[in-house]
């Protein structure tokens, strides 16, 4: 098997089930005009986050990690007509981009952007006491991820779904002596979430255009649990 054949088996799946639309592309393409990295989810991936959002009747969506908004516009479309989404972005540059992408798409009155660290703005909300979310995205950087999910808890109520992108690093986790920021970081997080009584969760790999990484699925469980 070769890195080829995944990455044709994911387009013949996006294709089928996850098709691109003019909208779509075009964060792609913008990622490129304006110098932003390529670490948006794949289409399928995409389509995987709004099977999650419709399998636990999602109305509130917290995302970290915006970018250029490719992910938040797959989350934003699985909404209800009163259902919105906050997706948080430390690069002000990123956020005017993913803004953009955002109006193109139509999402305007659903989406918001919040430019800040991801912390401080999570604290706040816990602070606010806000409504809790029924589904957490978290794409962001890795050296924190432990402490994002604790904050996500936070934020959550008994069913939510937290959704963690790229907690395998192409199998990189493994290595134990890695001094790699990234890898260390989730594989604090894959440990924390291994022994988490607060939640049900398992990793899932994925292998495509994308290359070999995983995702990291926890639901909150019923409060005594």
């Amino acid at each position: 098997m070769t890195t080829k054949l995944f990455s044709e088996v994911d387009k013949y799946i996006s294709d089928l089930l996850a098709p691109e639309d003019e909208a779509l592309r075009s964060v792609i393409k913008s990622l490129d005009d304006e110098g932003l990295p390529q670490y948006s989810v794949s289409a399928n991936q995409g389509k995987f986050l709004q099977v999650m959002m419709m399998a636990c009747g999602a109305r509130r969506v917290l995302e970290l990690g915006t970018l250029g908004g490719y992910s938040t516009i797959w989350l934003g479309r699985a909404l209800p007509a009163d259902g919105s989404v906050i997706t948080i972005e430390v690069d002000e540059h990123h956020a005017a981009v993913a803004q953009r992408n955002i109006d193109r798409a139509g999402l305007s009155q659903k989406v918001s952007i919040r430019v800040g660290r991801a912390m401080d703005i999570l604290k706040s909300m816990i602070a606010e006491e806000v409504v809790p979310f029924d589904l957490i995205f978290i794409d962001a950087d890795k050296p924190p991820y432990t402490e994002y999910f604790e904050a996500a808890l936070g934020l959550s109520r008994p069913g939510t779904i937290i959704i963690c992108d790229n907690v395998i690093r192409e199998g990189k986790v493994l290595d134990e002596h890695s001094t790699d920021e990234r890898v260390m970081g989730v594989q604090r997080f894959n440990r924390m979430l291994a022994g988490n009584t607060k939640v049900t969760a398992t990793i899932l790999t994925t292998i495509g255009g994308k290359e070999y990484d995983g995702m990291a699925i926890a639901v909150v469980n019923p409060t005594g649990s």
